[in-house]
């Protein structure tokens, strides 16, 4: 446990040093803070970076330069060992949040505030962060803007709220029982779901992991959805109708912590658009899907689930660019 919070430091050290640094400073903030051969998976057109320079040109700086004042305004921190490495691993999820000042891969400034969701997952190896993962919603960002790339989908369209218990900033040290039963509990969803992609997920196998007020936010361009019939409605059967094939690729990431529970696969899905998906039409262009999901556990099932979709990447393989 004691290795948990040594790693939750040594991110939240990197977080302070990084929001008090000037843009330009960015890349000697992440030379700091990361390990040689640092490597960096961000959502498309970013994609696969190696290196502190490389990611602080790409990423950091623009974003930075673009946003005055950004802030990291965090809702859930949380770290644990990955099933997949046995290594420590530290997510971050939250909002990205200034006042949109300058032009963001091409998206125009409203000079007004704005949010850009995120999801972000470290491998901390010693003193150093190894690894990174950072998922962003630009699609959220551009309908701020004032632009819809993607016509109206299933769900809605909101800014995601954190958790309804206010208590996903997991400072201390969590209870080891507590933190097996919700990575069981998740792993016996992720079971369900895995082995049901042909046969559709029933409502009876959904209600054995989930409350019935279950809320699932999804990324923008799917929408949010609240309550097990509506997540059916709204989203599961529209994704399950209209992708078919489906094949899980696994994570990269998996793990839990207290009553949370995340992870990231790079890609975790391939699929193929039979039915149409986000308002393209059908087609049978395979293509692969990279997927956050984090997990809050209520007593014995999960109450709250927050999605990002790198939509940008999956729209790319089929001869989209939104940007």
């Amino acid at each position: 446990m004691a290795d948990y919070q040594d790693s939750k430091a040594r991110v939240l050290r990197f977080y302070d040093d990084f929001e008090a640094a000037s843009a330009e400073a960015t890349a000697v903030v992440l030379n700091r803070h990361t390990a040689p051969g640092y490597r960096f998976r961000c959502v498309h057109p970013f994609n696969e970076l190696n290196g502190a320079e490389a990611v602080a040109r790409s990423v950091w700086q623009p974003l930075r330069r673009a946003f005055t004042g950004m802030q990291r305004r965090q809702e859930i921190l949380m770290a644990g060992t990955n099933e997949k490495d046995g290594k420590p691993w530290v997510i971050s999820m939250g909002n990205f949040m200034g006042l949109f000042d300058r032009t963001w891969l091409g998206i125009p400034p409203t000079g007004k505030i704005a949010f850009l969701p995120y999801a972000e997952f470290h491998r901390v190896e010693g003193d150093r962060i190894a690894e990174s993962a950072l998922f962003f919603d630009i699609i959220r960002l551009m309908n701020q803007a004032g632009l819809s790339p993607l016509p109206m989908q299933t769900g809605a369209e909101i800014i995601h709220p954190g958790p309804r218990t206010h208590d996903g900033l997991l400072l201390d040290v969590q209870d080891e029982a507590e933190t097996a039963r919700t990575l069981a509990l998740v792993n016996r969803m992720k079971e369900h779901v895995t082995t049901t992609y042909e046969t559709g997920y029933p409502r009876e196998l959904l209600a054995e992991t989930w409350h019935e007020d279950m809320l699932w936010y999804g990324p923008s361009g799917i929408g949010s959805t609240y309550t097990i019939d509506r997540y059916r409605e709204q989203h599961q059967m529209p994704f399950r109708k209209n992708l078919t094939d489906i094949v899980f690729n696994g994570h990269v990431c998996r793990f839990a912590e207290g009553h949370y529970a995340g992870w990231f696969g790079w890609p975790n899905l391939t699929m193929t658009p039979t039915g149409g998906f986000l308002g393209l039409p059908a087609s049978d262009r395979r293509a692969d899907m990279r997927v956050v999901d984090i997990y809050r556990r209520e007593g014995d099932k999960l109450a709250e689930n927050w999605i990002f979709i790198d939509l940008l990447h999956w729209l790319a393989q089929q001869g989209v660019d939104v940007l």
